[in-house]
């Protein structure tokens, strides 16, 4: 969501990083771009307007004129706002279940939001993640067949809903919801109310209705991230109307502009406490201030990536991976889990997005036209081997690879790409494994190295992390996993890129 806006700001930081010393006239300039690129990614008036004075207080005051590096310096002032401007490091963003049982979590927002699907992710989270026993109700009794939609989800998640029962009003609904909730024993009952149009005084007068009867904990407002400006006016609207005690931004993998998210907190002094990354059940991430303004300042967010790689990956197979590592040994079953675990951590383009750095190679991987389809049909071409050319890729000759290419759909060519990358992920774990405290050894223990916001945006900062020589050529050989993250596999490759050596 925030690509455009990080393209932006870096364009217009990184001319600030070369100069020795800056002037008043290059803070002013600077400060004229960054706020053109705010207004262009639809952050409110106002918001942009305080931000950028904030900034320039800070950027021409001593602690940049005179400092050694003033450069980076504003870097990371710019990183400090636009934190607070999203809330502070060290705000509660957690959804509160401080309250006696059942505690009711009230959804609401427009039609459309993904306030139903959001209500099942919630639920499942709560459910797989803090181990509470949830209740889902539906009170949404115009748009047809709503009701039936969140008792499907319900199943598919593992999670209660309560019966539904014809003819009944919204607040019928929730007072038997509450009543079924205290009765079967459960920790929390959400209430999905319909979605309306935040100017339909009546719509907006029985969700009123609905907060009297329910007395919810929480007021969940969940808002579409890819409305743009007007998402802030909503959000103005229901917290006047109603009290909404925090927001869930969903479409945060749509191409919106940003300026929701950044706004939003700004104008109506309510958290943001959960983002939707996609379609999947399990695609909802906590609002962290810090970790969303390193995404949008191209600092990559490595914390989130380690806690996505602890959800998604078997802690056995990941062992067993290492150890083969250590030995040397890679063979393409290996790399088959590598790229299921890319699949399962939001594909290359989710990884891409939280590494520190990398925002060229994502702009190279565009213009190769290198995606997700491009790792299926890697996964598919290794499913179409046997066990024995699995784990022996040398026995693979001209008729083995054409029986290949017609079992999975592929060219000769591409299955030639695909050994090429395998032999050099190999010679790359051979290279690590031989090197005493070296780079395979942070890769499976220590803790995740803290690293500076003007650190991260420097792209030295990251090469320093990587082993002798970087990275394979073309990226082929992929990023061999986080520094100290202390999970097994690393990341899978990342095939094809191009590395930008010219051909003599």
């Amino acid at each position: 969501m925030f690509e455009n806006l990080t393209g932006r700001l870096g364009d217009v930081l990184s001319k600030l990083k070369g100069r020795g010393a800056l002037s008043e006239k290059d803070v002013d300039e600077a400060m004229r771009e960054v706020r053109r690129a705010l207004l262009e990614a639809d952050v409110a008036l106002p918001v942009a307007k305080s931000f950028i004075d904030k900034v320039r207080a800070r950027a021409i005051g001593h602690e940049v004129l005179k400092s050694v590096t003033p450069g980076q310096q504003v870097i990371k002032i710019v990183h400090d706002e636009l934190v607070e401007m999203l809330g502070g490091a060290e705000a509660d963003t957690s959804i509160s279940l401080r309250a006696a049982a059942p505690v009711v979590i009230m959804m609401v927002g427009l039609q459309g939001s993904g306030k139903t699907t959001s209500t099942a992710k919630i639920a499942k989270r709560m459910t797989t993640r803090d181990k509470r026993r949830i209740m889902m109700a539906s009170l949404d009794t115009r748009r047809p067949a709503a009701q039936e939609q969140l008792k499907i989800l319900g199943e598919q998640a593992g999670v209660a809903t309560l019966p539904i029962v014809a003819g009944q009003q919204p607040v019928q609904i929730a007072k038997r919801a509450v009543e079924a909730a205290r009765l079967g024993g459960f920790d929390v009952l959400m209430l999905d109310t319909a979605g309306r149009i935040h100017i339909d005084e009546d719509l907006m007068a029985e969700v009123a209705q609905v907060r009297d009867a329910a007395n919810p904990h929480e007021t969940l407002l969940v808002a579409d991230s890819l409305t743009g400006q007007d998402a802030v006016n909503v959000a103005e609207q229901f917290n006047a109307r109603i009290g909404v005690t925090g927001i869930v931004l969903t479409r945060v993998d749509g191409d919106g502009r940003g300026g929701a998210a950044l706004s939003m907190r700004a104008v109506t002094g309510v958290p943001i406490k959960l983002l939707g990354t996609g379609e999947k059940m399990d695609a909802l991430e906590d609002f962290r201030a810090d970790r969303v303004a390193g995404r949008i300042l191209g600092m990559g967010d490595v914390v989130s990536l380690v806690e996505k790689a602890a959800e998604t990956i078997d802690a056995d197979k990941a062992n067993k991976m290492a150890e083969r590592m250590r030995k040397g040994q890679f063979d393409l079953d290996d790399m088959a889990e590598q790229l299921a675990q890319m699949g399962r951590m939001g594909g290359m383009k989710g990884v891409l997005g939280l590494l520190p750095g990398v925002g060229k190679a994502q702009m190279q991987a565009a213009q190769a036209h290198m995606d997700d389809k491009v790792v299926k049909r890697q996964g598919a071409i290794i499913s179409s081997m046997t066990k024995e050319e699995r784990r022996n890729p040398k026995v693979l000759n001209a008729s083995r690879k054409k029986r290949i290419a017609r079992g999975s759909g592929t060219e000769v060519q591409e299955i030639n790409r695909l050994l090429k990358m395998h032999r050099q992920m190999a010679d790359m774990m051979k290279a690590m494994g031989r090197q005493k405290g070296g780079m395979l050894s942070k890769l499976f223990g220590g803790g995740a190295p803290e690293m500076p916001p003007e650190m991260a945006a420097d792209p030295k900062a990251l090469q320093k992390m990587l082993p002798p020589g970087g990275l394979p050529r073309g990226l082929g050989g992929g990023l061999p996993g986080l520094p100290g993250s202390g999970f097994g596999g690393g990341l899978p490759g990342l095939p094809g890129l191009p590395s930008g050596k010219k051909k003599k």
